[in-house]
């Protein structure tokens, strides 16, 4: 069974070149974190205190379909060797194939890019978000459309860059401004506090809490790019401790920023906690430093996006100028969506409820599934009972509330009386 064509401009896999498991944690956080703290504050406003329990278990979830997802990528590589002795540029939809053929690789590969597309499409919004609201305050007045565009401008070059491997240092940079951001945010509203009203706490709706649901996905996923950063580790089969070392980091940075948010701000959170917060030098080195790890997350999402066209266009590996005009055009397409659709709030909740709900809590644990009950000229794999009910049970949630997401993110998106009006018209 042949999961993975190679190309006349494939490379040799180098793991001695790969990244260790330190680095790979460090690379998760720089992609996960980040957007989450900007959004979750909100995220627990609509959901209450029941919402900071969903957000723990979602930490806690993604973290073991995260460890499936790296054991699935593991089997594959010892069941069909033959198809992964050059760089594999579709490792999630590999998975698929192998667990049920190609129709679901062409699903999970759609899945892929929709969300890592979406993703970096939110990560633009919220960059040019936080430029216009951190210059417009020094006099410099550039409409947020103009911004957009710029900072596409900026990226472009970055996003030529061929695997995770080959920009670790951004996953690094990353994972450092997100940190010390969320210390700013903290000391800035401990500033806040006492000038501050008693917080009020409005009812809760359900339309809003399952809106949430997808914002809080989205804030903890990553899925779409775990097969992607594993295929660059040394010790592949060690991703699992990378997850466990990256999704605690990821709850402490968050935590104390979306709690604290919570009791001081109440109903009056804006979707980005950098716009609830009072002006100040505290807020502006926080926003050049989200706004660094937004641009650095922008790099990292689009990157799998790219593999997997190049891979179905055969565009070699290799650096050259197909890749750098095609990447120009992938960015280009990014900066159209971002033009037209510049509410980020409900693109986030979309993702979070749909195929990011897919590609975090139903295919990890369903391909394992799979894979584990195959027979064939190799080792036998049996889970324990309570690993199967876990799996079971985290599917049939994950479907439930994934559904309930995406209507309500479809439904404020394009029938919100409040819908943005595109830049261009």
């Amino acid at each position: 069974m042949n999961i993975q064509s190679q190309d006349e401009g494939s490379v040799p896999v180098s793991p001695a070149h790969g990244m260790s498991v330190l680095t790979t944690a460090v690379f998760i956080v720089g992609e996960v974190a980040g957007s989450g703290v900007l959004a979750l504050p909100k995220a627990l406003n609509d959901t209450g205190w029941i919402g900071l329990a969903v957000m723990v278990l979602i930490a806690v979830v993604s973290t073991f379909t995260g460890t499936l997802l790296g054991r699935c990528w593991v089997i594959v590589r010892q069941r069909y060797p033959s198809s992964m002795d050059h760089e594999v540029r579709q490792p999630y939809p590999s998975i698929g194939q192998a667990a049920f053929g190609k129709h679901c690789r062409r699903l999970v590969a759609f899945c892929v890019d929709f969300t890592c597309f979406g993703s970096t499409v939110v990560f633009l919004l919220l960059t040019s978000e936080n430029l216009s609201e951190l210059l417009s305050r020094f006099g410099v007045h550039v409409s947020f459309c103009v911004w957009l565009m710029v900072v596409t401008a900026v990226l472009c070059p970055l996003c030529w860059l061929g695997t995770p491997k080959d920009f670790w240092q951004i996953g690094l940079t990353a994972a450092l401004a997100t940190a010390l951001a969320c210390l700013m945010i903290l000391t800035q509203m401990a500033e806040d506090a006492p000038d501050m009203p008693p917080a009020f706490h409005g009812p809760l709706k359900a339309k809003d809490f399952f809106a949430a649901f997808g914002i809080i996905s989205f804030g903890f996923g990553g899925h779409q790019s775990f097969p992607t950063i594993q295929v660059d580790m040394v010790k592949p089969e060690r991703f699992g401790v990378s997850l466990s070392i990256a999704y605690c980091t990821i709850l402490i940075i968050y935590l104390p920023v979306i709690i604290s948010s919570f009791l001081l701000y109440g109903d009056n959170l804006e979707p980005n906690i950098l716009l609830s917060i009072s002006p100040g030098p505290l807020l502006s080195v926080a926003e050049i430093l989200i706004t660094l790890h937004l641009m650095a997350g922008v790099v990292i999402l689009i990157n799998p996006v790219c593999q997997e066209s190049e891979e179905l266009l055969r565009i070699p590996a290799r650096f050259g100028w197909k890749r750098v005009l095609f990447r120009t055009g992938v960015m280009g397409l990014v900066l159209f969506t971002a033009l037209t659709l510049p509410k980020f709030g409900a693109i986030l909740s979309l993702i979070g409820g749909s195929t990011l709900t897919c590609m975090g809590f139903i295919f990890p644990p369903l391909f394992y599934l799979k894979l584990c009950s195959m027979k064939g000229e190799w080792d036998n794999i049996e889970p324990p009972l309570h690993e199967k009910v876990a799996c079971v049970e985290i599917i049939l949630v994950g479907m439930v509330a994934g559904a309930a997401s995406t209507y309500s993110a479809v439904d404020s998106l394009f029938f919100d009386s409040n819908m943005a009006v595109p830049c261009y018209a």
